[in-house]
């Protein structure tokens, strides 16, 4: 019996030890971590590097409450991340984790707002299909119907523009038109909201679990950040899954040369090591809201000098080992093999993605892009034959959380080519023993 409780009732084996990409259960038996986690663990487990930087701080202090102490742990950190950050973007926030950093982010753009006169601006405009963490604020800027419905009385959504689906939609995604049109959605969106009114856009630049690794198309970014600076309107940027060299840039943005107002850090950023998170803000949104009396907002553990020693040698290793670039390297080997897969199963409709940041969507017909029944559960039912091979994969749906199953592969950046064998001869059968599958579902849809 266990005295725990998560999603539902069922239970997994104990884990003993994780060691690079592998992880093991107290039956000894092997799992490759084909998911960094929830795409957390960007370095690997165990990496012996940041586990001394942890021993170290360890023997030093523990904890350290930022109204009490400024920590060493804290500022190397902090200049460590503002050094990777677009130009002017140099003041770092911690936090503990992904949904704590949405929520500061949009707290610290409307007390910017405030200070400076324009208290009018409070709507936070974001995109469906969207995650952005699981707490009431971070669930309102949300769009993925079947985690927000239940709390929608006890918070105040925010309104949605559509993500750049483009390939559901039958748009080419290489074609900046495409990439205007989605974006000049966002425009409307602020017209019709009233731009007075409207505080900031939130995405991600390549989407994570809700959307599966959605790439958007050409033009889309660089046309937000100018409809945003027409409007007066602040780009956050979601970069939790993203971030940390993931999709071989340090951060997701880069790739189309985009700076936002604010970073949004997290998984990666610790890679597991310890809970962490951050904002990362333009010195000219923070000075304002410190000269009107300070960020009214903070965390019990922010700035904890365990968890910043932990991520700031993370970011050593990152760069010692060159892991961004491997990043890129590792994500079109394993990208190259997952369209291999695609070629060999029919069922697999689309895939997608950036470095090693990739996944591949289920679809019962490719040319009209229909999803597989929803009640078939394929998005659950494949990870766990995969996992019954001994290999770890995450899985969501991409069409507003109800269905259109995907199946996210994303493993630590350490990854090599022989472990890309790995996790292509396992997916293999994995989807092998799932098609066979398929027969007894029909009949019993």
């Amino acid at each position: 019996m266990s005295h725990l409780f998560y999603q539902g009732r069922g239970r997994k084996p104990v884990l003993d030890q994780a060691r690079g990409v592998y992880m093991w259960d107290t039956d000894g038996r092997r799992y490759l971590d084909g998911s960094s986690g929830a795409m957390v663990c960007n370095i690997g487990h165990s990496d012996e590097t940041v586990l001394a930087a942890m021993r170290a701080q360890m023997e030093r202090a523990t904890f350290g409450y930022r109204l009490h102490f400024e920590t060493e742990a804290s500022e190397k950190l902090a200049a460590a991340t503002a050094a990777r950050m677009p130009a002017g973007l140099d003041k770092v926030f911690f936090v503990s984790g992904g949904s704590e950093a949405v929520e500061s982010a949009m707290k610290l753009a409307r007390q910017h707002a405030l200070a400076v006169g324009q208290g009018s601006r409070w709507k936070v405009i974001a995109r469906s299909p969207s995650y952005h963490g699981c707490t009431l604020g971070a669930l309102a800027v949300t769009g993925y119907s079947s985690l927000t419905a239940p709390f929608a009385p006890m918070m105040r959504e925010m309104p949605k523009v559509p993500a750049p689906r483009a390939y559901l939609d039958g748009l080419d995604p290489e074609d900046p038109a495409t990439g205007h049109h989605y974006a000049d959605m966002l425009e409307a969106r602020i017209e019709a909201e009233g731009p007075e009114s409207v505080l900031a856009f939130l995405c991600e630049p390549v989407g994570g679990a809700s959307t599966g690794a959605l790439v958007p198309p050409a033009g889309y970014m660089e046309r937000v950040r100018e409809i945003c600076d027409r409007h007066g309107v602040l780009l956050i940027m979601d970069e939790v899954m993203t971030g940390a060299g993931r999709t071989g840039a340090f951060l997701g943005c880069e790739h189309w040369g985009v700076r936002p107002d604010i970073v949004v850090l997290s998984k990666g950023f610790a890679a597991g090591y310890a809970p962490l998170g951050g904002i990362v803000a333009d010195d000219r949104l923070v000075e304002p809201v410190l000269d009107a009396g300070g960020f009214a907002h903070g965390f019990t553990y922010a700035g904890n000098p365990l968890a910043c020693a932990a991520g700031h040698a993370v970011l050593q290793v990152i760069e010692a080992e060159g892991l961004i670039g491997r990043a890129a390297e590792m994500g079109a080997s394993l990208k190259a093999r997952l369209e291999r897969l695609m070629a060999r199963h029919e069922i697999i409709g689309d895939v997608r993605g950036k470095g090693l940041l990739l996944a591949f969507e289920f679809m019962a017909d490719r040319e009209t892009r229909a999803p597989l029944p929803r009640e078939w559960r394929a998005f659950e039912r494949f990870v766990q034959i995969a996992y019954d091979m001994g290999l770890i994969v995450y899985s969501r749906r991409t069409r507003d959380g109800i269905e259109g199953d995907h199946i996210l592969v994303c493993p630590p950046l350490i990854v090599i080519e022989p472990q890309l064998d790995e996790i292509e001869e396992t997916l293999d059968r994995a989807l092998t023993a799932f098609a066979a599958e398929l027969p007894a579902r029909r009949e019993h849809a």
